[in-house]
């Protein structure tokens, strides 16, 4: 099925002409009404006029999570405050947030490029669908959900945090569909199988994303509950859910290029590669309006596939991504970054600047241990001491990345030292293959 049937299978050239005109327009756009970026185009010499078409698009310098930092909060934003309706966030390298603007029209692109990923996976207004991922700063929920209601399905917002709630819901709404984590939706099933309410559910499509997860995941769940499962991909910075996600194929997950210009760079000399080649997902937005973005540098690596595929759509395949270019973790749906975990830590009075993250999936969810050197007085002092101190660090990496750890203390020197870079994180998780 096809929720946009004449954009979904435009020819290449056709869709290369489209391109060209939208980037030279949204180039023009960002020069003459954003300052951060004119500044950007003017130290790299660039004029508007200089770009006039693809062909020229490795002339404009790249956006980076710094940049967003150093613009923070509305600093890349395309127009006044009065005409944006909508915040959106999710973490960043440093305490703050990652912030994406939009306004009224950007909020219709998100939801029809939303609805094109679920039509895909074959959800029509017959469905009713809940959605599971976390409403709020975060773009899951209210992106899935956006993207359901512009297809007519009925919509549950279930949130996540309930799920005992979220399966009496699945069963007594004869939900046909769900929206929500991989490893959600895994546990989910092992609550069905465990209360022998396999039968009572109608479920028959899945759509999953927010964080990596492999073939071996989809055979399970789809084996589990019977269903077929889909993958979506977004990033708040571009819009959230709805910037790819596959189809029937399973062969890579179609980016909608006519709003999202993909391009694959070398990460070491920033070069595009060749057709087919790995390297980090580049993209540019071509009809943001809120806060667009040049050539935003995404850390994600995969490679590209422009054939047309079995499915008759003619937008690019981004393939199943080969790992991230940084050191960013993806844990229950949630973006964190060791130097988080560092500039939390430093500030408990008693610890140490030396920890590890050791991150697992343990039953189909991911599990968070930080182990934390502290000072030697705490080992000697009362337990409560101890206990104390674990719990301000839980709540102070709670604050921070918006999930639960556990904390474990450790003596001075117990954890590996490093003159040069030390590793700080251990993930067994196997996310990528």
């Amino acid at each position: 099925m096809f929720w946009n049937e004449r954009r979904e299978c435009m020819s290449r050239d056709e869709l290369a002409d489209l391109q060209s005109k939208r980037l030279v327009r949204i180039v023009s756009d960002v020069y003459h009404n954003v300052p951060y970026y004119r500044k950007k185009m003017q130290d790299a010499g660039l004029e508007p006029g200089d770009i006039r078409g693809l062909e020229d698009v490795e002339k404009l310098p790249f956006t980076t999570y710094e940049d967003l930092n150093k613009a923070y909060p509305f600093g890349l934003s395309a127009v006044p405050r009065s005409e944006l309706v909508r915040v959106h966030a999710s973490s960043g390298t440093t305490g703050k947030p990652k912030i994406a603007v939009y306004t009224r029209r950007d909020i219709e692109t998100w939801s029809e490029c939303a609805a094109r990923c679920l039509t895909m996976a074959g959800i029509t207004k017959d469905d009713t669908i809940q959605v599971g991922y976390g409403y709020g700063l975060f773009t899951g929920g209210l992106g899935a959900h956006y993207g359901a209601e512009y297809v007519g399905a009925l919509v549950i917002p279930m949130s996540t945090g309930n799920t005992k709630k979220l399966i009496d819901m699945m069963i007594d709404c004869q939900a046909t569909a769900i929206a929500c984590t991989p490893s959600y939706l895994l546990h989910v099933a092992e609550d069905l199988k465990a209360a022998n309410l396999m039968d009572k559910i109608q479920l028959k499509t899945a759509i999953c994303g927010a964080e990596p997860w492999t073939n071996e995941m989809r055979a399970q769940m789809e084996k589990q509950l019977n269903i077929k499962a889909y993958d979506i991909y977004g990033l708040t910075e571009i819009m959230g859910p709805g910037v790819a996600a596959d189809c029937d194929a399973h062969a890579g997950l179609h980016i909608w290029e006519d709003h999202f210009l993909p391009e694959i760079i070398d990460p070491k000399t920033l070069k595009q590669v060749g057709p087919g080649e790995t390297g980090e997902l580049v993209i540019t937005t071509l009809t943001k309006e809120g806060m667009p973005l040049i050539r935003y540098r995404t850390k994600d690596l995969t490679s590209i596939e422009t054939s047309k595929c079995s499915c008759g759509r003619t937008m690019a395949r981004i393939q199943r991504f080969a790992g991230r270019t940084d050191d960013m973790l993806i844990i229950r749906g949630v973006n964190v970054f060791p130097s988080q975990v560092e500039a939390a830590l430093l500030t408990i009075d008693g610890t140490t600047p030396h920890y590890m993250i050791n991150v697992d999936r343990v039953d189909n969810t991911d599990t968070l241990e930080v182990q934390v050197e502290v000072d030697e007085r705490f080992f000697s002092d009362e337990v409560s001491s101890l206990e104390n101190l674990s719990r301000a660090i839980h709540d102070k990496l709670r604050e921070a990345l918006g999930l639960n750890a556990k904390i474990s203390l450790v003596q001075p020197n117990s954890l590996v030292h490093s003159d040069g870079k030390t590793k700080h994180v251990n993930d067994k998780r196997k996310l990528y293959k």
